[in-house]
């Protein structure tokens, strides 16, 4: 393996956590969002990665096989919570408003799990930096 397919493989990693650690950010600034039904209430977000496993997989965007791409967006399944407000301009006909179905204990977690990947990775290219740099200074001697 090449140092260029340890760099890929390690900035299509940084890449998928970036878009995981974004849609956190949007799920966690929607969360207090009121709707007039549920088809209308904010979903949850998380990307769905997809791991790269051979060549006919790889792309322009994620171009190493042992990489990960992210293939897609998925809403949460979880219920929307009603909640009873009938003074609410968005209540529906029998005085309810949908709730987002965001978690914050969860983005919480997943914000925490996506920087923590993220930082691994970083240190991947910086070993592997090191790695480089090391085999540069024993081939001067």
């Amino acid at each position: 393996m090449s140092f260029n397919n340890i760099f890929g493989i390690a900035g299509s990693a940084l890449n998928a956590q970036m878009v995981r650690m974004n849609s956190t950010a949007s799920n966690m600034a929607n969360a207090g969002t009121l709707a007039s039904s549920p088809d209308e209430a904010y979903k949850a977000k998380r990307p769905v990665f997809e791991a790269l496993l051979n060549q006919e997989m790889t792309t322009q965007g994620a171009q190493y096989v042992g990489g990960v791409r992210v293939s897609g967006m998925a809403d949460d399944s979880t219920p929307n919570r009603r909640i009873l407000d009938p003074g609410n301009p968005k209540a529906d006909k029998d005085g309810f408003v949908y709730e987002s179905n965001v978690n914050e204990v969860t983005e919480m977690v997943e914000m925490m799990s996506s920087a923590r990947s993220y930082q691994n990775n970083v240190e991947v290219v910086n070993t592997a930096r090191e790695l480089m740099m090391r085999t540069l200074d024993i081939t001067k001697a």
